[in-house]
C-alpha cells in the first residue's frame, strides 16, 4: 500500500510539474555610451573603428590598439590617429568579450566600412532614449530633471488655494 502511495504521488507530481523557464537577462547600457556611437544599440561593448583598426572598450571608456604587438588600453587614441574624427568615422558595434583577439578576422569582416560616413550618431538622434548621455543636445542640464519632474510635494502645497476653505482645528 505504501509503494502504490509512493508511486501515486511520483505521477502527480511529475504531471502538475511547472517546466522550468529560460531566464533572460537584458542588460543596457545607454548612457555609458558615448555620443560619437551609433543609434540603435541599447547595449554595446565593444565598437571596432575600421578606418583606425582599434576598438574602443564602452564599459570602462577605452580605446584598445595595437602598439607592436602589445594591445594597449588608453584612454585616448594615440598621436598618429591624431587626425581621425570619431564623429564621422564608422563603427561597428561586437558584443563579445576581447574582441581585439579576433583582430585579424574583424579587420578583413570590416574592411569594407573604412571610409564610410554615412552612420547615424547618438548626438544626432532625436530618439529621446539617448538624451540621458551626457553632452547630447536635446539632454537636460544637470539638476534640470529635478526642476522639471520635482520630487513631489509631500502634502506641503504652496498657497496656491484660494483660501476660502474650512480651517478645522
Amino acid at each position: 500500500m505504501k509503494r502504490l502511495f509512493l508511486i501515486a504521488a511520483i505521477m502527480m507530481v511529475s504531471f502538475f510539474s511547472i517546466p522550468a523557464k529560460a531566464q533572460l537577462n537584458v542588460n543596457v547600457n545607454i548612457g555609458s555610451q558615448p555620443l560619437w556611437g551609433p543609434v540603435g544599440y541599447d547595449h554595446v561593448d565593444y565598437y571596432y573603428l575600421p578606418d583606425v583598426e582599434s576598438y574602443y572598450y564602452v564599459p570602462q571608456r577605452q580605446f584598445v590598439y595595437l602598439n607592436g604587438n602589445d594591445w594597449v588600453f588608453a584612454n585616448a587614441l594615440p598621436a598618429r590617429y591624431g587626425n581621425y574624427d570619431l564623429y564621422n568615422g564608422y563603427k561597428v558595434v561586437i558584443n563579445s568579450p576581447r574582441p581585439y583577439l579576433n583582430f585579424r578576422s574583424d579587420k578583413i569582416k570590416y574592411a569594407k566600412y573604412k571610409g564610410n560616413k554615412n552612420q547615424i550618431i547618438i548626438r544626432d538622434s532625436r530618439d529621446s532614449k539617448y538624451y540621458v548621455i551626457k553632452g547630447h543636445p536635446h539632454g537636460m542640464p544637470p539638476g534640470q530633471a529635478k526642476k522639471i519632474y520635482g520630487k513631489g510635494n509631500n502634502g506641503n502645497g504652496k498657497g496656491h488655494g484660494n483660501g476660502k476653505g474650512k480651517h478645522w482645528e
